[in-house]
């Protein structure tokens, strides 16, 4: 049997993203068919089906598929947090000299396709959509990119890695600054009382999960209520979360020695004398908390919530936002400038703006090209970045009020992750090398 050599967390997130973004391609496939069936009013009646609880005499009610938006889809951008975090204070950002390549890609890849959705739609309604072709599905890109296997540089699988969570950082910034009418400020200071709840909790490391569970459902009932959008008070409360191990290595050691050292005094140990033996107990719960500190708590949550919000919570997401229902008025009216800048943006302004970005930042001297990556691993990088999918639809149900700039937005969204997924897979299967030993 070979050996394990990608087990580490870096390589287990790669796998679980490419099995996670099959599930949520066949999610999407799933809602564009249904919705265009004889059972299309059973998938409507079920997005808005009402659902909602009873608090202090006040009832609160949302359509189902608004409490897979604004509810479950906070886990997402939980996680997501979390993982810029972790790259931020550990990772591939933790340095200027690591971070200022992808961050400079990622600038790139967002400001140009902006600015070529804007020069086709530069007023009206229409021109709110240009945080729409910004995106990059990190699901889909790291998926396609998992295809091609060990003929992958790590360089550029890193580089991906690190761009599309910067990316995700600048679409966090873009929906809670410009897709957000009206702000609530009694509502933002109830959630930075609870914010502070949720740090109090941290600090002192209380052990009950009732601690975290209720700050952090006022913060994210707070933010909806203020106005800005309920999903940044996922990444909010990810932001207060230790990526670190809250006690240093040589505690732990001393601390574990000390209670293995007590549990032998305690005698023989059983699992029937654990049952019955106090001091044997509580040498093993102790032993237990030690070892409990030492995993670092946002490492273990992201770990942890990554599988439910990659197989549960985007395919929810993609199941109800992706049933586009084709008729004549749709597809007479197509394609129109909503979906020619979204098409454009993604598929041209995205791998321009990445690759343009790097080529300055590389040859300004500010960064390296990374290990074994060469400038057409970098544009076929790049091409995969303008697959928008799920945080393009996000951000379309956002930005457009009428239903038929939506539907024309996400068929244009479709078009344009198809094309750049396969695009760049082409372009990567052509330029990589097929003798592993070729890698560096």
């Amino acid at each position: 049997m070979k050996a394990e050599s990608g087990g580490s967390f870096f390589e287990r997130f790669l796998h679980s993203q490419a099995a996670g973004s099959i599930v949520l391609m066949v999610a999407a496939v799933t809602a564009v068919i249904w919705a265009n069936t004889p059972w299309a009013k059973l998938y409507h009646d079920l997005s808005h089906l009402d659902i909602g609880v009873i608090f202090a005499g006040k009832t609160y009610h949302m359509g189902l598929a608004h409490w897979i938006k604004d509810g479950l889809m906070t886990i997402f951008f939980f996680v997501v947090g979390l993982e810029i975090k972790r790259e931020v204070l550990l990772g591939e950002l933790s340095t200027i000299r690591k971070a200022t390549l992808p961050v400079m890609a990622a600038i790139g890849g967002c400001a140009v396709p902006a600015l070529i959705y804007f020069f086709f739609n530069r007023t009206g309604q229409v021109a709110n959509g240009w945080g729409v072709p910004m995106a990059t599905d990190i699901a889909f890109a790291l998926g396609i990119l998992a295809l091609l296997g060990d003929r992958v540089p790590i360089g550029l699988k890193v580089f991906l890695t690190a761009l599309a969570i910067v990316d995700d950082l600048i679409a966090v910034m873009v929906i809670a600054v410009f897709y957000t009418d009206q702000i609530n400020i009694p509502a933002l200071l109830w959630a930075a009382a609870f914010l502070g709840l949720f740090f109090l909790a941290v600090r002192f490391q209380a052990r009950r999960p009732l601690l975290y569970l209720f700050p952090a459902i006022g913060v994210w009932a707070s933010v909806m209520v203020s106005g800005i959008h309920a999903t940044v008070a996922g990444v909010l409360i990810a932001m207060l979360v230790p990526v670190k191990s809250t006690i240093e290595p040589e505690v732990f050691f001393h601390n574990i020695w000390r209670h293995i050292k007590y549990l032998h005094e305690t005698g023989p140990l059983t699992r029937e004398s654990l049952a019955s033996n106090t001091k044997q107990w509580k040498a093993v719960e102790q032993i237990y908390l030690t070892a409990e500190d030492m995993i670092p708590p946002g490492v273990y949550l992201e770990k942890h919530f990554h599988s439910p919000q990659a197989f549960i919570i985007l395919p929810l997401f993609a199941l109800f936002s992706a049933g586009v229902t084709f008729n004549a008025q749709i597809i007479s009216a197509f394609p129109g400038s909503v979906s020619t800048g979204i098409i454009c943006g993604l598929v041209l302004g995205k791998p321009a703006g990445i690759l343009l970005f790097s080529w300055l930042t590389i040859m300004a001297g500010g960064a390296d090209m990374p290990r074994g990556v060469k400038w057409l691993h970098l544009l076929g990088a790049g091409i995969l970045g303008g697959i928008g999918f799920t945080m393009s639809i996000f951000i379309s149900e956002l930005a457009f009020s009428d239903v038929a700039m939506i539907d024309e937005a996400k068929i244009g969204i479709f078009i344009a992750s198809f094309i750049a997924g396969i695009c760049g897979y082409i372009l990567l299967n052509a330029t990589l090398p097929h003798n592993t030993a070729e890698i560096e």
